[in-house]
C-alpha cells in the first residue's frame, strides 16, 4: 500500500505542475505561492483541530528557517515550471537527493579531511557526478536563450530544496508533527507570496483562469498528505524511490498536453538524474534514518 501511496502523490504532485503551467500565463509565481500557500494554511488548521494538534510550537526559530529555504524553493520552483517544459522543471526539482548526497560528501571531506576513506565516500562521489553529468545532456542540447534563466531557477530550486529538507528532518527529530510543520511551511509561503505581490504588482482575477489556483493548493495538500502516509507505511527506502514516478508522469503530460519535444539525449540525461537521484537516496538513508516525507 506504502508504493500505491508514494505513486498517487507523484501522481498528484506531476498534475500540480500542469496547473502551475497554465495558472502561470495568467498570475505570477508571487501570486501562485502565495494562493497555493493560503490553501495550505485554511487545510492544514482544520485538519490539525479535527485530529486534535496543537500549532503551538517550542522551536519557532527552526520553523523559520524552514520557511525561508522550502518557500525559496517553492518560488523558484514556480518560476522554472513558467519557463521550462514540465518534464525538465520537474526533474531539475528532484535533483535534491543528489544535492542532499554533495552536502554529505563535503561533509565528510571537511570533517575527516585526508583521513577520509576513498572507497568508502566513492560511491556517493559518483552518485553526485552522474546527477550533474545528467543535468549537462538535458539542458544543453534542448535549452534554448530565453530559458536560460528559468534552468538556472530549476537548480537553485533543488538546491534549496535539499537544504529545507534537512530542515524538515531536523523538526521531526525535534518531535514536530508534519501537519504543524506543513502548517508553518504553508504561512510562510502566504507571507512571501503577499511581499512579491506588493513589490512586482498583482493581476486582476479573470474567470475561468482564477479558477487553476484552488487545484493548485489542493493538489499540493493532498500530495503531501498522501507522501506523508507512504513513509509512515515503512519501507522508506522503496518509497523514497518510488517519488521519482512523479517525473515519468511529468514527461507524459509534457508530451501530450503542451506537446514539449525533448531529443535523445534529453531523455538519457532525465534517466541518468533519476538513477543518480535513486543511488543518493539510498545512501542518504544510511545518514538520514527514518527521514520524513519531502515538501513540493
Amino acid at each position: 500500500m506504502q508504493a500505491l501511496w508514494m505513486l498517487l502523490a507523484a501522481l498528484l504532485f506531476a498534475t500540480m505542475g500542469v496547473c502551475i503551467k497554465f495558472a502561470s500565463t495568467h498570475f505570477s509565481s508571487f501570486e501562485i505561492v502565495c494562493y497555493r500557500g493560503i490553501v495550505g494554511v485554511f487545510f492544514i488548521y482544520f485538519m490539525t483541530r479535527v485530529r486534535g494538534v496543537s500549532l503551538r510550537t517550542q522551536v519557532p526559530m527552526m520553523h523559520v528557517w524552514r520557511s525561508v529555504v522550502g518557500v525559496t524553493a517553492l518560488t523558484t520552483w514556480f518560476f522554472a515550471i513558467a519557463a521550462l517544459p514540465l518534464a525538465t522543471a520537474m526533474t531539475l526539482n528532484y535533483m535534491s537527493s543528489v544535492w542532499i548526497a554533495a552536502f554529505l560528501l563535503g561533509g565528510a571531506l571537511l570533517t575527516q579531511g585526508r583521513n577520509a576513506p576513498i572507497r568508502q565516500q566513492a560511491p556517493l562521489f559518483l552518485a553526485v557526478l552522474a546527477g550533474f553529468g545528467g543535468v549537462a545532456m538535458m539542458l544543453r542540447p534542448t535549452l534554448q536563450p530565453d530559458q536560460v534563466m528559468g534552468a538556472l531557477l530549476g537548480l537553485l530550486s533543488g538546491i534549496f530544496s535539499a537544504f529545507a529538507y534537512l530542515q524538515v528532518a531536523a523538526l521531526s527529530r525535534a518531535g514536530e508533527p508534519e501537519s504543524r510543520t506543513v502548517f508553518y511551511f504553508s504561512a510562510g509561503a502566504v507571507l512571501v507570496g503577499a511581499i512579491g505581490m506588493l513589490l512586482t504588482g498583482a493581476n486582476t482575477w479573470h474567470w475561468p483562469s482564477a479558477l487553476w489556483l484552488l487545484p493548485i493548493g489542493l493538489l499540493a495538500v493532498l500530495g503531501q498528505l498522501c507522501m506523508t502516509r507512504a513513509y509512515a507505511s515503512g519501507a522508506t527506502l522503496v518509497v523514497a524511490n518510488l517519488q521519482y514516478s512523479g517525473i515519468v508522469f511529468a514527461g507524459i503530460y509534457s508530451l501530450t498536453i503542451f506537446g514539449d519535444q525533448l531529443p535523445l539525449i534529453g531523455w538519457l540525461g532525465m534517466g541518468l538524474i533519476v538513477v543518480s537521484g535513486i543511488t543518493a537516496t539510498a545512501l542518504r538513508a544510511r545518514a538520514i534514518p527514518n527521514a520524513p516525507a519531502e515538501d513540493h
